[in-house]
């Protein structure tokens, strides 16, 4: 057992030759997306037949490390999407390294093979150590323990050896490609305080927090304004004034129509976005019995697709600069439109607004994108999925994609921090991003060029040029 870490963020990993066998033979999701009727789990079932022996809970293992490893650098309550960033690199590089040795999926943005017969749970281990060390340099000395560990689960000899040099070659391509990225670089908030336009809110006042994370270079696609959607509704527009009124109406603290349910979702979804994803993914993973492969990339569109909706929406909310709903309430009586009214007392049920503009909701872009990319990569939007909230310290299960956006977009006005528009414009913006994450990486390899002499019964599946059939998308409710 992990020592550096906590047990609720490792998997359970299957060491015992039989169990190992069985992990084996339920251990992927079908080569192309399967039609919603066949089902995830079946599909993997069918694929595994002929998929190598690989345990694919050192992807998962090194997913939680990652999670813990950022949660230690940003802190918990750290009120921005910067987190996606890290699990992007990392989960991109593991990527890399499972699927450079097993084939089946295009890499991301390399076009290097490893050893056929290197171990990638070596690979993943070694990629995953790899870039959280250079990302996290002050983690060291845990994540050195909790390497050695992982790797005293693999089998000694050349195929452990080649596993761990391929691993670390992935990971230092990924570091490579983020080079001179826009990471930390000083971007200066200057818009003066006007009707509409954001200022620190109450009660801390905070600065505008991680500006830099709307410049910086995307994962997957051309620029950060590739999405970039149109202008906030106009301060005299009544459907501005929707957006206030209901946001006095149920997101406020003190004299709410909430009802005690809508008031425990828009708690539930006040808490770390990221690590939600993180260990419901994992969860998922391990009950639908998912190889390393399909694990792995699992990881890879998810985290790609959560980095670059961040980016987005951190593009946007610079470039519009639009007020919070605790100072549109408050200054309600500057801007211009009659059907609005200020209460100058008026406060969010969120302890804290977070330091950054309302138009687009980071949290409601983000949600899209992964469950876009999660439903594009399980072919499916049913989608089984175990959340749990460490604000609440409940758990849900979201059966379709559909219900998660609906609860996502009404917390986020519930609990006062957003307005309805800023969180419907997210949630289509996300769907954008994770349709177009999986349209131009992580698609499956025509079976000869990914050249897998351990799968010689596979049908020819669609080369990385084809376009991948993806499910409908989950829907964005108005």
């Amino acid at each position: 057992m992990r020592q550096n870490f906590p047990l609720s963020f490792r998997s359970s990993r299957s060491s015992r030759p039989g169990v190992r066998a069985a992990v084996g033979l339920a251990a992927t999701l079908a080569l192309v997306a399967v039609p919603a009727a066949a089902g995830p789990a079946a599909a993997a079932t069918a694929d595994a037949r002929s998929a190598p022996s690989a345990d694919p809970a050192a992807v998962r293992d090194w997913n939680a490390i990652a999670t813990e490893t950022v949660g230690d650098h940003l802190g918990s309550a750290h009120p921005s999407g910067q987190g996606a960033v890290w699990h992007s690199f990392v989960s991109a590089a593991v990527y890399n390294a499972v699927v450079g040795i097993q084939g089946r999926y295009a890499p991301y943005k390399w076009r290097v093979k490893g050893p056929s017969a290197a171990s990638p749970e070596a690979a993943a281990v070694a990629a995953a150590h790899r870039v959280l060390l250079d990302c996290f340099p002050g983690a060291r000395a845990r994540l050195d323990a909790a390497y050695a560990d992982s790797l005293a689960e693999v089998p000694d000899g050349r195929a452990k050896e080649q596993g761990v040099a391929f691993g670390e070659r992935a990971a230092d391509h990924i570091l490579k490609l983020r080079e001179g990225d826009g990471r930390y670089a000083p971007v200066e908030f200057t818009a003066e305080p006007a009707p509409g336009v954001w200022r620190p809110t109450p009660p801390d006042h905070q600065p505008y927090l991680d500006t830099w994370l709307g410049r910086l270079r995307p994962m997957t696609l051309t620029s950060p304004d590739q999405f970039r959607p149109g202008p906030p509704p106009a301060l005299s527009s009544a459907r501005y004034a929707r957006d206030v009124n209901e946001l006095k109406a149920m997101g406020g603290r003190t004299g709410s129509n909430r009802t005690a349910r809508q008031t425990e979702t828009a708690r539930f979804f006040g808490g770390n976005l990221l690590l939600q994803f993180q260990t419901g993914l994992r969860d998922y993973a391990d009950r639908h019995r998912l190889g390393i492969a399909d694990t792995a990339r699992l990881f890879a569109a998810a985290n790609t697709s959560a980095a670059d909706a961040v980016i987005t929406s951190w593009d946007a909310k610079f470039h519009y600069a639009f007020w919070r709903p605790v100072t549109a309430i408050r200054m309600a009586g500057t801007d211009g439109n009659p059907a609005t009214e200020a209460d100058p007392k008026w406060l969010p049920l969120a302890p804290d607004t977070p330091p950054h503009p309302d138009y687009i909701s980071g949290h409601a872009t983000v949600a899209s994108a992964v469950l876009r990319a999660v439903t594009g990569v399980l072919g499916t939007s049913h989608l089984d999925l175990h959340v749990r909230s460490e604000a609440t310290g409940t758990t849900r299960h979201y059966k379709h994609a559909d219900e998660f956006n609906k609860d996502m977009i009404d917390a986020r006005v519930w609990v006062g921090v957003h307005t309805r528009t800023a969180d419907v414009v997210g949630c289509r913006t996300g769907s954008r991003i994770g349709t177009w994450v999986l349209s131009h990486h992580f698609q499956p390899l025509d079976r000869a060029a990914a050249s897998q002499p351990t799968q010689p019964t596979q049908p020819t599946q669609p080369t990385q040029s084809s376009q991948l059939s993806l499910p409908t998308p989950p829907k964005c409710p108005s």
